[in-house]
């Protein structure tokens, strides 16, 4: 299987085989809006040949994620702006490359949610939201191990869900949005104004709260207060038994969630408590998540021998 994870300024790359097992790895610079259509095809390209020629055989499917509006069913990439597309027919344009075989593409974090669900903290739990916290905030509900994608390709979009009205400005024109209070960019500003040092990050942060300092602390605070109001509106709609937390800021581990765990309970009333763990694949769960995509992807075979996966 080819699997491609595209982001703004890299291109995660894998081949995968058996058990989903890697074979080979490369990343390379995305190449900006000029370029990143050429570079995701010519490196769907090396990995095709390279499958070809190290294995004796051509790989069976790709997958794909990409960031920002995709339609998966039609194979588009609709908008994305860091990357400069528009309606790109990435699909059609993959599979002319690799000779015809079947391409997968799907959004960039409904993709890591597939992962965390089949290969990662969310495996055997039946229903969960995944949420990343980066740059910004998104997440991805999962269903019996599969993402549920909403009718246009935006469920799962709790970074804008407005839990402090009137408050900052978002990207998407709303103010008081969650992703503009606890994303990682959000923490790391707010630290900055709080401890004077205009260059201080959300990692800054996390370690000024291990240590203890009372301004660290308010803005951890803050942030975790807004992310528990966010996810409880989930909890309320969804009712996920587990909650899986990625992204830069939940690499901070139980720093984050302790925290998260109380301030959430402290809110819930009448309905369960759901699970809050971890992620566990890291900035892999794209690539992988796109290698899942390929496999389901793939031709069944048209023999009785059961494959491997």
């Amino acid at each position: 299987m080819v699997a491609l994870d595209v982001g703004g300024t890299t291109v995660k790359a894998a081949l995968y085989g058996p058990g989903h097992r890697p074979l080979y790895e490369t990343r390379r610079p995305t190449g900006g809006p000029d370029g990143a259509v050429e570079t995701v095809l010519g490196l769907a390209a090396e990995l095709y040949a390279t499958g070809t020629a190290r294995f004796g055989r051509p790989p069976e499917a790709a997958g794909v994620c990409v960031p920002g509006i995709v339609d998966a069913p039609a194979g588009v990439a609709v908008y994305s702006a860091n990357l400069g597309w528009r309606d790109l027919p990435l699909r059609r344009l993959l599979s002319e490359r690799l000779h015809g075989i079947p391409v997968a593409i799907d959004h960039d974090m409904r993709t890591a949610g597939l992962a965390e669900a089949r290969l990662g903290a969310a495996v055997g739990r039946s229903r969960f939201l995944f949420v990343a916290l980066g740059t910004g905030i998104a997440g991805a509900i999962g269903i019996d191990g599969v993402i549920e994608p909403g009718a246009n390709g935006g469920a799962g979009e709790i970074g804008h869900v407005v839990v402090r009205p009137g408050g900052a400005e978002c990207g998407c024109g709303l103010y008081g949005c969650l992703e503009t209070v606890a994303s990682a960019v959000a923490v790391g500003r707010a630290w900055a104004t709080a401890s004077g040092d205009p260059e201080a990050t959300a990692a800054d942060a996390a370690r000024a709260v291990a240590a203890g300092d009372p301004r660290a602390l308010a803005v951890w605070q803050a942030s975790v207060d807004a992310l528990a109001d966010g996810l409880l509106i989930a909890v309320r709609l969804l009712d996920p038994g587990t909650v899986v937390v990625g992204g830069g800021l939940g690499e901070s581990g139980e720093l984050l969630l302790g925290p998260l765990r109380e301030a959430l309970a402290s809110r819930v009333t009448f309905q369960q408590m759901p699970d809050i763990l971890p992620a566990a694949l890291g900035d892999a769960a794209g690539c992988l998540g796109a290698g899942l995509l390929a496999l389901d992807a793939r031709p069944l075979p048209t023999s009785t021998e059961v494959p491997q996966p």
